[in-house]
């Protein structure tokens, strides 16, 4: 079985999240992606995030007709800062034989050496890697990961220009997010009243 696993805040899960993990089941043949919401990112420690029983409710909002697609809460679960090679190592655990994949964007690919144990991580899974149209990624990511270019697959990724942080702020401003996010996480962020100032 191959396993996509796409980490992230999800604060709040967009449709650059769903197409990111529909292009990475697709080109590389994945049997499910889990989608992964961080519990403390020690990466993020200075913004305040939405409760995790927020953003996994978004999570399973957005992805509720996508059988693929599966919400896992390892990190929500987990007291404690959240590092993806231990939650990789968990997801080994549960699913034996799973070939897994872990799916990022190039920003976060030449950051990888700063990661908690990038060396486990790419040990764990191949790095499917989403590319831009026009970007020359795969040469300048792999130069700078040095040892850590080990199992990249790279993925052709439409420019898709949504942002977490831009849909709080519209939130905040009181314009619109519809188209992108899925109607259903609209609903709840208007209905919970998030993100508003």
């Amino acid at each position: 079985m191959k396993l996509g696993v796409l980490g992230g805040s999800f604060d709040p899960i967009h449709l650059g999240h769903l197409i990111l993990a529909e292009t990475a089941r697709e080109q590389l043949g994945l049997d499910r992606v889990a989608f992964v919401p961080t519990g403390y990112s020690w990466r993020k420690a200075e913004r305040e995030m939405t409760p995790a029983t927020q953003r996994c409710e978004m999570v399973k909002l957005a992805i509720v007709d996508a059988p693929e697609f599966e919400l896992s809460t390892l990190e929500v679960d987990h007291e404690g800062p959240s590092y993806t090679a231990v939650t990789l190592e968990a997801l080994a655990d549960e699913n034996p034989g799973a070939e897994l994949f872990f799916i990022l964007g190039r920003d976060a690919l030449v950051d990888l050496p700063n990661w908690h144990a990038p060396e486990r991580l790419v040990e764990l899974a191949t790095l499917a890697v989403a590319t831009r149209a026009g970007e020359s990624g795969a040469a300048s990511s792999e130069a700078a990961l040095g040892d850590l270019r080990a199992r990249i697959a790279w993925l052709d990724m439409p420019l898709i220009e949504i942002s977490a942080t831009d849909i709080r702020q519209r939130v905040r401003d009181g314009r619109s997010i519809r188209y992108r996010v899925p109607a259903a996480v609209e609903a709840h962020i208007v209905g919970r009243g998030l993100y508003s100032a």
